[in-house]
């Protein structure tokens, strides 16, 4: 089982004061780092003029690199884009990389011991931010402000204020960030060719979208009597994507007047636990679906039983293939943003936050030169080489659209993000979009949520460019865990609709009110 946040920030507390300075081991074969000469020294010396007259200044003084980066299958000193970065920045840099299992034990030991890494590139969140801003308080990381101002000016370019207020601690600079592309990821796919069937447009309201559950339910269009399932999701997912916005609460917190609001207080929240209550007691909803995990949640839609679902945009493909085994003709589509009362709408989009942060630890001798590199990957032409690699080799470009070429891209950029340590916040999500035209269907299921649904109906989460919050981050799981058990019970009749100003009060008094004073003192600044 995982450890919690506490447990892990515990366990730095423990060993981090008195070995923060100590030196891991590390890799034995790896001659050519403890041989290098700081980034502060200059290779200027007779000496050195002697040894490699080949070699300019600037070249001789550049010291091999040392990086921790997250998970990933392929090896990231093999991986074609690591000999293309070394290239075009003329540092040769030795990756390691974080398990795929428990990575944030592993990374606490690391930097607790204070194992030489140049960089450490982790997943940003909530989480991520959690852990970089307990090792920025305690003294385990590098301030990199005041080197970003001397040596980091493609840095400065590239990343927009937002994004650094995100990863600021105590008003000081510890990390890079870099932004997430995403924008909306879930919304609720139906299947199409059941929808013909029963002679019905795609729904644009909540009224229209609950005839259209009748109507699976009476007509049977799978062909599966009794075991046809109009509308279903998992236990842990019950509070949907495309019907919360109907209600006015698309994302867990919400703009009410100025103030963030977490939308377990929303009084729309329990409007919309009595519309999902109403389609469970019609039959429209399954019966089962607390139980439900994903896989077999997936497996009930592949198998043509089941009607509607919530899904990314990401598991389409995969999706779709396993549903047209049995089912040839079957069509998936995703509803559109679906209106409620007074025309209320919306889809909860991540876009803006963080998808990773890198930081220098204090342990690092190459301050200096990690920053050199880092601002040399985000030269223009160098991030997209990086990104997107060579245009006729690996993209075509026409009409304002990337569009990658096939295998090569797959083949030497497809983990091309996992080396992306800051990204330019402009052009980088256009550069993004060959990723997704990898697959029609992938590329058409990102378009429909993220292109087609009007700007309007695209509601951003208004915590994702949110600093480390030390209250929010401690309450959000639990209380997370909280909503969605009240409101699987409620949805399923165990709870009553009297009851809840009950349950709002015990979810205030778990740690939300202090959580929401916190929210609001930053969101206030903004």
């Amino acid at each position: 089982m995982r450890l919690s946040l506490k447990r892990n920030l515990s366990l730095l507390s423990m060993i981090g004061v008195i070995t923060l300075t100590v030196a891991a081991c590390g890799n034995n074969n790896n001659e050519a780092k403890s041989t290098s000469a700081p980034s502060t020294q200059p290779a200027s010396s007779v000496e050195a003029s002697k040894e490699a007259p080949s070699a300019s200044p600037e070249e001789a003084k550049k010291p091999d690199l040392k990086a921790l980066h997250v998970y990933q299958n392929d090896d990231y000193n093999t991986y074609p884009v690591a000999k293309v970065i070394e290239e075009k920045t003329g540092y040769k840099v030795k990756y390691e990389m974080l398990p795929q299992d428990k990575a944030d034990d592993k990374l606490n030991l690391l930097i607790a011991s204070g194992a030489e890494y140049d960089y450490v590139f982790m997943n940003g969140g909530s989480n991520g931010k959690a852990l970089y801003s307990d090792y920025a308080k305690r003294g385990a990381l590098t301030e990199i402000g005041p080197l970003i101002e001397e040596f980091g000016p493609n840095i400065k370019a590239a990343i927009a204020d937002a994004s650094w207020e995100a990863v600021k601690v105590e008003g000081k600079i510890y990390a890079i960030p870099t932004s997430a592309s995403d924008g909306v990821g879930f919304d609720l796919i139906i299947r199409q060719d059941w929808l013909d069937k029963v002679k019905l447009p795609m729904p644009t309201t909540l009224e229209e979208f609950t005839a259209v559950l009748k109507a699976f339910k009476e007509q049977d269009p799978g062909g599966n009597g009794k075991q046809n399932v109009p509308f279903s999701t998992r236990g842990d997912y019950p509070v949907l994507p495309n019907l919360n916005g109907a209600f006015g609460i698309a994302n867990s917190y919400n703009d009410v007047d100025g103030k963030l609001v977490p939308s377990a207080l929303d009084p729309n929240f329990q409007s919309y636990l009595e519309y999902m209550n109403d389609l469970f007691k019609q039959g429209l909803l399954e019966k089962e679906f607390a139980v439900n995990k994903d896989p077999n949640l997936k497996e009930k839609f592949t198998s043509g039983k089941l009607g509607v679902m919530p899904a990314h945009w990401a598991d389409i493909p995969t999706l779709t293939d396993a549903l047209q085994k049995t089912q040839p003709d079957a069509v998936i589509a995703y509803i559109p943003s679906l209106k409620g009362k007074d025309g209320v709408s919306g889809l909860g989009s991540s876009g803006g936050g963080l998808d990773r942060i890198t930081f220098i630890p204090k342990s690092s001798k190459h301050a200096e030169d990690t920053i050199k590199f880092l601002n040399a990957k985000l030269e223009k032409e160098t991030h997209k080489l990086i990104a997107i690699g060579e245009e006729g080799k690996h993209y075509t470009f026409k009409d304002g659209a990337y569009t990658p070429i096939l295998p090569i891209f797959a083949d030497e950029r497809n983990a091309a993000n996992n080396y992306l340590t800051g990204v330019d916040e402009v052009n980088y999500p256009i550069y993004w979009q060959a990723r997704v035209r990898k697959d029609p269907r992938l590329f058409a299921a990102w378009e429909s949520v993220n292109v087609k649904l009007p700007v309007a109906e695209r509601k951003p989460d208004l915590l994702a460019t949110a600093p480390y919050m030390p209250e929010y981050t401690k309450n959000y799981q639990t209380l997370g865990t909280l909503v969605n058990e009240y409101a699987v019970r409620f949805i399923v009749g165990s709870e009553k609709a009297g009851d809840i100003g009950a349950f709002q009060e015990k979810y205030k008094s778990s740690g939300r009110d202090v959580s929401l004073k916190e929210i609001n003192d930053w969101y206030t600044t903004k």
